[in-house]
């Protein structure tokens, strides 16, 4: 089973830019995409032989999820109950017969930390939420998760130290998920690899000279650990801030 998750920074802007391409190229079961930036009816995708699942935000041109699958699940449901997440169309998950794919996008704390105290409280909620799916059945949890969790995530650690993304609260909230039997797949197959990362800013030259952050993440539940068989980013594809990151797990049943 091949799954590709992407922050596509505005769903409409990126099929204007090969996101149709590259789509099909990839040919994945299960293809998550985060800040669809769009509402229902503003977009078609042509997505032959795929179910779509979108979780539109109520506020336009913001946040919003989108699930294509080739399989179809035994259900599907949005958010996890709190009000808020909800009506930023953040959460998405369906469920197979062997596990629960989640795809969410999650809410950034600001430049000035201003959202931390909410960020924080989300996080809580997420993890028991995903520890409970995690009880009944593996979990494949995945999107982008605006925190960049060690400092080999991103090219100016030190710089960065404390700003959003790189607070000790957030890169807590992620530690203390994987100790709750969560693996960060790409690490589990790259401990130590640097300099590859999955969002750039779009300041001048920053992404031609690689100054970028790894925020967006597969995380699967550690039982899964032996079906694992691959974790990719694609930095070279455009379209979007981030770029597309890729998981392969075998022995799967839908």
């Amino acid at each position: 089973m091949k799954f590709i998750s992407w922050n596509v920074n505005g769903i409409r802007a990126c099929v204007t830019k090969g996101f149709l391409e590259y789509f099909k190229e990839m040919d994945a079961d299960f293809f998550c995409i985060q800040e669809s930036k769009c509402q229902a009816g503003q977009v078609e995708l042509p997505l032959e032989g795929y179910e779509q699942y979108w979780n539109y935000a109520q506020k336009k041109g913001y946040s919003g999820t989108a699930v294509f699958t080739k399989h179809k699940p035994i259900s599907v449901w949005y958010g996890v109950g709190e009000e808020e997440a909800e009506t930023e169309g953040r959460i998405i998950t369906l469920e197979y017969q062997d596990f629960y794919l989640v795809n969410v996008y999650t809410p950034n704390a600001q430049r000035d930390l201003a959202r931390l105290p909410y960020r924080l409280q989300w996080e809580d909620r997420l993890a028991i939420y995903l520890k409970q799916l995690d009880a009944r059945k593996p979990v494949i949890y995945c999107g982008d998760l605006n925190v960049a969790y060690q400092d080999i995530d991103l090219k100016n650690a030190k710089a960065n130290k404390g700003n959003s993304g790189v607070t000790v609260e957030e890169r807590g909230k992620m530690k203390a998920l994987l100790e709750a039997g969560f693996t960060d797949s790409f690490r589990y197959f790259y401990p130590d690899r640097q300099d590859i990362y999955t969002w750039w800013s779009y300041m001048a030259k920053v992404r031609e000279r690689n100054i970028g952050w790894r925020i967006d993440y597969f995380i699967v539940s550690d039982r899964l650990i032996p079906q694992l068989k691959k974790a990719d980013i694609h930095p070279h594809i455009l379209g979007s801030d981030h770029c597309p990151i890729e998981l392969e797990i075998e022995n799967l049943c839908i």
